[in-house]
């Protein structure tokens, strides 16, 4: 399996979604977004920003 994300309708009813790692460990997971267009722009945005993203450590 490759690297996948997956949206899904939380118990609140809003759409979320999760990055799976290939191994099947969720290793990302979204806030709830009021629809699941929201949700795909959210994940557009992880794929756009993340290869470029600064790795900060807060401790």
């Amino acid at each position: 399996m490759a690297a996948r994300f997956e949206i899904y309708t939380d118990k609140a009813g809003e759409s979320r979604f999760r990055l799976k790692a290939a191994n099947g460990e969720v290793i990302a997971v979204s806030e709830g977004y009021s629809s699941r267009s929201a949700a795909k722009n959210g994940i557009a945005s992880v794929q756009k920003n993340a290869p470029v993203a600064e790795i900060v450590e807060l401790d």
